[in-house]
């Protein structure tokens, strides 16, 4: 799933002006590039650390905001961190009202709020950890890794500046880097081995697999042309392809998930069904069949790749409901795939979504759910886990009034 604001042209990665980060070193000031994907400011405050600092003494700078770039080993470096996130996941509960617990009024809605502060506070904290990389990419440390074609992947190719980053987020980017080279197996795409999406950097993975069964499963209206709003990674529009969609327009304002997108699609060999296109929301033009899959959540994005997760006041999914009749071919479909997790947090009720359906002038043919597979529906220890576990995905059938 991914959708791309449309204040947000640009990728993360491409910013006019380098944001530089300083420190005192063998008595002279020092300063290099900072490097942070997730848009994070650099620590004002920097200090030099090693293998002596304790995972206590970390701790205490991380939580204050202060910076520390690390000269000792590498692998220690990890570990450290491993440390700090063991200290900012001691639990602490965010609990309902009750009645044996009447003092405590959170509200589901307050309940998000609190947890993605708590989310938002322990990436500052984990951020603090910063590892300094060399022109060439290579990093100068004992133990490191060589960790070159993951940062290549992620920022483009090596230019004649070093910078500093998290070590933290040189993680995240080597996860995906991995996820990338391996690729997920969607089942929905036929037979192994030619049935699997390479994820790359900054675009969300398909790991929801229930809402790539509902597109799966459901009637087609046509089998002459389809079109896919926010390709994301190209799933949902190989899936089209795969089911016999004879041409499928995918579009997508992100530059890295139209990369991506463009890269599976030719893997699958279905670059002769599928046309990919930078656009906001719609394509020119009318089609039988318009699916889009829009962030579920109205929250503002901390990070880029969270724009696949969060749609600020629901404008993707106001702007497809919106635009949707006018490019929708007579006796057309569109295909709204969204969760109800939103209405069980109270970050949007079931009523406005309808007032959105009918003020686009739409009507609803049926509604198809398939109730959420992943991993923490059964946590129970997730301060969302109620809603999580009463959660829907649907796939709504819309039409013309």
């Amino acid at each position: 799933m991914q959708s791309i604001d449309p204040l947000h042209l640009q990728d993360a990665s491409l910013k006019a002006l380098p944001a530089s980060i300083a420190w005192q070193e063998n008595g002279h000031p020092c300063e290099d590039e900072w490097r942070s994907e997730r848009g994070a400011a650099a620590p004002k405050r920097v200090v030099l650390a090693d293998d002596t600092l304790n995972a206590d003494s970390a701790y205490r700078l991380a939580c204050a905001g202060t910076g520390m770039l690390w000269r000792g080993d590498f692998q220690n470096a990890r570990l450290l961190l491993q440390a700090l996130a063991r200290r900012c996941d001691a639990p602490k509960k965010i609990r309902r009202a009750s009645k044996t617990h009447p003092e405590v009024s959170h509200t589901a809605e307050e309940i998000f709020h609190l947890h993605r502060q708590a989310q938002s506070q322990r990436a500052r904290t984990l951020s603090m950890i910063l590892i300094q990389v060399n022109p060439d990419r290579q990093i100068s440390l004992r133990r490191a890794p060589d960790w070159r074609g993951a940062m290549k992947e992620a920022w483009g190719p090596a230019g004649t500046r070093g910078c500093v980053a998290s070590l933290r987020e040189l993680l995240g980017l080597v996860g995906a880097h991995e996820w990338h080279q391996k690729g997920m197996e969607i089942s929905a795409l036929g037979s192994a081995p030619n049935n699997r999406i390479h994820p790359s950097y900054g675009v969300f993975s398909p790991v929801r697999g229930e809402y790539i069964q509902l597109v799966l499963d459901a009637p087609l209206p046509s089998s002459d042309l389809a079109f896919d709003i926010g390709v994301g990674t190209g799933v949902l529009a190989a899936v089209l392809a795969k089911r016999g969609v004879k041409r499928v327009v995918g579009t997508d304002l992100d530059p890295r998930a139209m990369a991506c997108a463009t890269e599976n699609i030719q893997r699958l060999g279905l670059s002769s069904k599928v046309e990919l296109i930078q656009a906001d929301l719609f394509p020119a033009g009318k089609a039988p069949l318009i699916v889009c899959n829009p962030p579920w959540l109205p929250a503002r994005a901390s990070a880029p790749i969270e724009r696949a997760i969060y749609d600020e006041n629901s404008g993707m999914l106001k702007g497809f409901l919106a635009g949707l009749a006018a490019h929708l071919s007579p006796k057309g479909e569109g295909w709204l795939i969204l969760s109800d997790l939103a209405e069980h947090l109270g970050l949007r009720t079931r009523a406005e979504l309808e007032e959105w359906i009918a003020a686009g002038g739409l009507k609803v043919i049926s509604k198809t759910d398939i109730k959420a597979e992943h991993k923490k529906v059964q946590d129970e220890t997730d301060p969302l886990h109620a809603a999580r576990a009463a959660e829907l995905t649907s796939l709504w059938r819309l039409s013309a009034a």
